[in-house]
């Protein structure tokens, strides 16, 4: 394996709950989704508001699973992880998980230099994001979200498949990019990782991106499930 080493795999340090927690999060967006898809869709309700932002969250989870799998720490069976984040991925507008691997092993081996394929020379916002996003979108994902769109509308209104399907990856994805990429790595970092990390406020950093904030602690210990992140920010504090 060119990316993890299959003694990752075999590792005893590998908590079963991880994949109790991937399948929660993989059922509890499609739980919501099936449900949204047929809720009536009335933007005087505030309840439409909290919806996006709830299903927002569970697409930013599905990515943050797909990126347990790439570092293999949902699952010890070898099989089995690479499955889970490759449903994750899938889900989340037909990202292709192992075309996220490399590039994402990328970033851990080459932090904020021009082999990374998420670091932005500028520093600036608008142009580092897109960077960030056309360096994992290709136009396969475009035409399949397009055909699945024309197809579900023949069954789901319209209104509701943008509104709950389509607008909520959107944002997750400027979720994943501020909180994940932007916050942690814009401007000069004396560390290794080259790596800020957010104050300790573990709601809050579960809440903004699943305790990827504690980007630092992400990169020191890239074996450290989600979860678990909020211990190694005690840990180091």
């Amino acid at each position: 394996m060119n990316t993890i080493s299959k003694q990752q795999y075999l590792s005893k340090n590998i908590d079963p709950k991880g994949l109790i927690i991937a399948g929660a999060i993989v059922s509890l967006w499609f739980i919501s989704l099936v449900f949204l898809l047929g809720y009536s869709l009335d933007f005087r309700d505030p309840l439409v508001y909290l919806a996006i932002l709830v299903q927002t969250h569970l697409y930013t989870g599905l990515f943050i699973t797909a990126h347990d799998a790439m570092h293999g720490v949902v699952s010890s069976n070898r099989k089995l992880n690479h499955a889970v984040g490759w449903l994750a991925a899938l889900l989340f507008s037909y990202n292709f998980y192992w075309r996220l691997l490399p590039n994402h092993h990328k970033h851990h081996r080459h932090v904020a230099t021009d082999k990374d394929p998420d670091y932005h020379a500028s520093h600036r916002f608008f142009p580092w994001y897109l960077s960030f996003l056309f360096s994992y979108v290709n136009i396969w994902q475009f035409l399949l979200m397009a055909g699945t769109f024309n197809l579900l509308k023949i069954w789901i209104p319209t209104e509701n498949l943008i509104v709950f399907w389509m607008l909520p990856a959107v944002l997750s994805t400027l979720q994943l990019f501020y909180f994940g990429t932007y916050l942690p790595h814009r401007g000069e970092h004396s560390n290794p990782h080259h790596s800020g990390s957010m104050a300790p406020n573990h709601f809050w950093a579960f809440i903004s991106c699943y305790f990827f904030g504690y980007h630092y602690e992400h990169h020191e210990a890239p074996n450290t499930p989600w979860w678990r992140l909020w211990r190694a920010k005690d840990a180091r504090t």
